[in-house]
């Protein structure tokens, strides 16, 4: 069952808030949703957007700026949060990186996490199904991009799934995670001391092993404090390059880590997305 939380007009279109029930997380989860105004009139191709560590479904449509050129492009923008939540799942009080907040997009194998901790399951299989009764949404046009813990989970669960998502973009994505220390840290604790089974949510291993058809666009700002510790995309470009993945990375001289960086290319990922659906 879907309650609506909030209802906006925006650009001729609406941003919505929505709650519903997730099996595979077992907790209520709230979506962002932007509807364009195109959205009356016949299906619209959409775009899943995955944010970072500590954020909610709210990060990405009160700080990007993207429902102007949504509505201009007719995209329906989707925002899930970034975790399970409520007083039965179990946290991590002490860490930003672990928890609540910090659900990195994978399906937890470890207890307590895996009662809750299923968001691999829940993006790929619950968020999809769900948005595909609407009528508003076209099935065979959807698009995944995100943030740092949201790059990653956009690249991982493309490269992985391809069929539905059929396009792929990135900022400051998390590209290598069994080699930085928040990937190695969260891996430990919701999958366990088998470092094998951590390749299978680490962009860098799967396009080496299965390389996509699609084009990934990935923006990083030189200025980031994350850049050189926790991001490493050279490693990511250099598999790409190995495994024959088209792909281009822009270094943007200047820019951090922040939703300013993002809403300053957040245009160009849209349009590379709206160009690959409907093409």
């Amino acid at each position: 069952m879907t309650k609506q939380i909030s209802e906006n007009k925006m650009f001729g279109g609406t941003q919505y808030v929505f709650e519903h029930r997730s099996d595979a997380n077992d907790c209520d989860m709230r979506v962002a949703v932007f509807m364009p105004p195109q959205a009356k009139d016949g299906p619209c191709a959409s775009l899943i957007w995955l944010s970072g560590l500590t954020c909610t479904e709210d990060n990405f449509t009160v700080k990007a700026g993207a429902q102007r050129m949504a509505a201009e492009l007719g995209l329906i923008l989707i925002a899930p949060d970034t975790s399970p939540r409520g007083d039965d799942v179990p946290d991590d009080k002490d860490s930003y990186d672990f928890g609540k907040g910090a659900g990195f997009y994978l399906d937890a194998t470890r207890q307590p996490w895996s009662k809750h901790y299923q968001m691999q399951t829940y993006i790929r299989d619950e968020l999809t199904a769900w948005m595909k009764e609407d009528p508003a949404c076209d099935p065979e046009r959807i698009g995944i991009s995100g943030h740092s813990m949201g790059g990653h989970g956009a690249i991982t669960l493309h490269l992985k799934n391809p069929q539905p998502f059929k396009t792929c973009s990135a900022f400051a994505p998390i590209t290598s995670p069994t080699q930085v220390p928040w990937g190695q840290k969260v891996f430990k604790g919701y999958l366990g001391e088998d470092e094998e089974s951590w390749t299978a949510y680490d962009a860098t291993e799967l396009v080496l092993a299965s390389p996509s058809k699609a084009h990934i666009l990935i923006d990083q700002g030189m200025n980031d404090n994350f850049l050189t510790e926790q991001l490493k995309p050279e490693v990511f470009k250099s598999a790409c390059q190995r495994a024959g993945q088209s792909m281009e990375i822009r270094l943007q001289e200047g820019y951090d880590h922040s939703y300013f960086f993002i809403a300053s290319f957040i245009e160009d990922h849209l349009r590379h997305h709206i160009n690959g659906l409907n093409s």
